[in-house]
């Protein structure tokens, strides 16, 4: 349905949410676990996308 490939979004110049500072967020809270809530397609994947890379 959607590309949740942030290297293939990002080698084929496509337009995408940028979640860069949720990102540094959660990198910055030193808490024991993060859990991360969102409805259907809204770009889950994606962030863990954006985390492998």
């Amino acid at each position: 349905m959607g590309i949740e490939d942030f290297k293939k979004l990002r080698d084929n110049d496509f337009y995408y949410v940028d979640k860069s500072m949720f990102i540094k967020e959660l990198l910055d809270n030193r808490s024991g676990g993060s859990l991360v809530m969102r409805p259907r397609r809204f770009g889950k994947n994606l962030g863990l996308s954006m985390l492998k890379y």
